[in-house]
């Protein structure tokens, strides 16, 4: 089989302008970037109709479940349903592209194209979001080392450069000094989570945008006052200016022609994990169905999702979808990696509770439908196949075994039925903890009803940073756990459904502008490092303009 790069760039692709009209929208509503991607400006006032489709998965595995080219076949599956579906993802960071990752364009026959170009530069948002973020951290070290007056406490710094790229040399760093700036210790964040990119993700207009990147917390002053980015002179205006073109949704396109919306980009792990809401807003306006992506497992991209970006953009999915696949499901199972094309029930069986705890937790914390889309690979057996169907109907669902890797929209078809009928379903969502309650509260709810652990508990530094939010009346915002995806806890080791495990907070970080308080749980880093041999290893540009090893 051709390499998804081979598969890509020999796809005839059609005018973007073509598939605008899709969509009900004019030349007049795009700013084009060449033939085959545009930024959309979405008519004011444009009725969200569509049936809103959530993708989400279980925790991944080095197998991969393959989330993104599940969603993109969905959609497609959908258009040959005679539905009109648009999709709405995240745009791919550089740093998965040449790390270990890959791209996240999909894979096989169910991809977005141009690929090569949305997983490299695309339209330029993610450089945008860095410089914006770059620009504040220069504005306010500038206005440091020019007398101080908003009295910054350089001990207490919250915001931090990034960059969008993997980069252990960035992880920690000291910053000025030798006359050049107050020398203090620093660190680079990745773009992917950075606060300017939950900011831009989460405004739902331009006057959004600014009142977010005003209410940005750089740092306390020598009183023990927050500073916020609006005390630093000409800092709003000058972001929102940078931010002012990668604001707009971009549109691109499927193999076959479906319309796909992919804009924002925040890591699930260590972030919110959504595209922006100006992206699924858009994708709901103009089409019937609205297929959007949530990053890693449900734990982690699906309750931010439901949790945090539903109660900020008002919105709330139709039906939830759950990717998963037999070999990952018997790596929960305690399978090992070179057995998994043999069958093996066993593992099956023991792995299976993982998925049922995500199904659980849509069906009866959030009140969401449930579809389970199993991702096909020739090794499944039939009494896999069989077992797999049988245990998702006793939790109450349905499973459907998908070939869109292999077939595209073809192969998705059955899918698109089962979401479209699930999606006729009655419901009005719950959220999984109460805003009112208290930082801890919240924190402990999420590990109890969504992991299924015993609590969390929280170092000295954590909580004495809770008792400051919420002693400045911060404490009613969304809580982001920024965790391990590969377990429902935060030790990437415990697979399955564990049990009896707590999640240990070690740092709180409140994000005023992107409106929501994270706590950081486990080893997880906010700069990811490369790999012992990561993807740019491979990656390669011949004489002739051809790009080789990208995936």
């Amino acid at each position: 089989m051709l390499s998804d790069i081979e598969i890509a760039e020999s796809a005839k692709l059609r005018d973007i302008r073509e598939i605008a009209a899709k969509l009900g929208l004019t030349e007049n509503d795009l700013e084009t970037y060449g033939k085959y991607k545009a930024k959309i400006n979405l008519p004011k006032g444009a009725k969200r109709k569509a049936k809103l489709v959530l993708v989400t998965a279980i925790n991944p595995t080095a197998s991969g479940e393959g989330k993104t080219t599940v969603s993109i076949g969905l959609a497609d599956g959908l258009s040959r349903l005679g539905k009109t579906a648009c999709l709405a993802l995240r745009e791919p960071s550089l740093g998965p592209v040449f790390g270990i990752k890959g791209g996240a364009a999909g894979g096989g026959y169910a991809q977005v194209v141009p690929m090569a170009e949305i997983n490299l530069h695309f339209t330029g948002d993610l450089h945008a979001i860095t410089a914006a973020n770059n620009l504040l951290c220069a504005l306010m070290d500038n206005h440091i080392f020019r007398g101080n007056v908003l009295k910054i406490d350089t001990e207490n710094i919250y915001f931090h450069r990034c960059m969008d790229m993997n980069e252990r040399q960035l992880i920690n760093i000291t910053v000025g000094g030798k006359g050049r700036g107050v020398e203090r210790e620093d660190h680079f964040d990745i773009t992917a989570a950075s606060e300017i990119m939950a900011v831009l993700c989460l405004a739902t207009d331009i006057d959004d945008l600014k009142r977010r990147l005003g209410n940005i917390i750089v740092g306390l002053n020598t009183d023990g006052d927050y500073v916020r980015a609006k005390e630093i002179p000409g800092a709003v205006g000058s972001m929102a200016v940078l931010l002012k073109d990668a604001m707009k949704p971009n549109l691109v396109q499927t193999l076959e022609g479906t319309p796909a919306i992919i804009h924002g980009g925040p890591f699930a792990n260590i972030a919110h994990g959504c595209n922006s809401v100006q992206a699924t807003y858009a994708a709901m306006s103009l089409a019937d169905y609205a297929v959007t992506e949530a990053g890693f497992g449900a734990d982690l991209g699906a309750e931010k999702f439901l949790d945090t970006k539903c109660r900020a953009a008002g919105i709330e999915p139709n039906c939830v979808v759950i990717v998963a696949t037999v070999k990952a499901l018997k790596l929960h199972g305690g399978a090992a990696k070179e057995t998994l094309s043999e069958e093996n029930l066993d593992a099956l069986q023991k792995g299976m509770p993982n998925l049922l705890k995500h199904i659980e937790n849509i069906k009866t914390v959030y009140k969401k439908p449930v579809v389970v889309a199993m991702n096909r690979f020739a090794s499944d057996t039939q009494a896999e196949t069989d077992y797999v169907i049988e245990t998702v109907k006793n939790a109450g669902s349905t499973a459907v075994f998908t070939d869109v890797f292999l077939k595209g929209g073809e192969g998705g078809k059955e899918l698109a039925q089962a979401v479209a009928d699930a999606c006729e379903t009655p419901s009005k969502m719950e959220y999984a903890y109460d805003l009112n309650d208290c930082v801890e509260k919240k924190i402990n709810d999420i590990v109890c009803k969504i992991y299924g652990g015993d609590g969390a508990e929280f170092s000295e530094e954590a909580a004495a940073k809770i008792k400051i939010i919420e002693e400045k009346g911060c404490g009613n915002l969304p809580i982001i756990i920024a965790k391990t995806q590969y377990s429902l806890s935060d030790n990437a080791e415990l697979l399955g459904r564990p049990t009896g495990f707590k999640i240990f907070v070690k740092d709180i970080l409140l994000k005023g502008g992107a409106g929501f308080i994270v706590a950081i749980a486990g080893k997880i880093m906010l700069m990811p490092g490369l790999g012992a041999h990561p993807a740019a290893e491979k990656i390669d540009l011949t004489s002739d303009g051809q790009i080789l090893g990208l995936s």
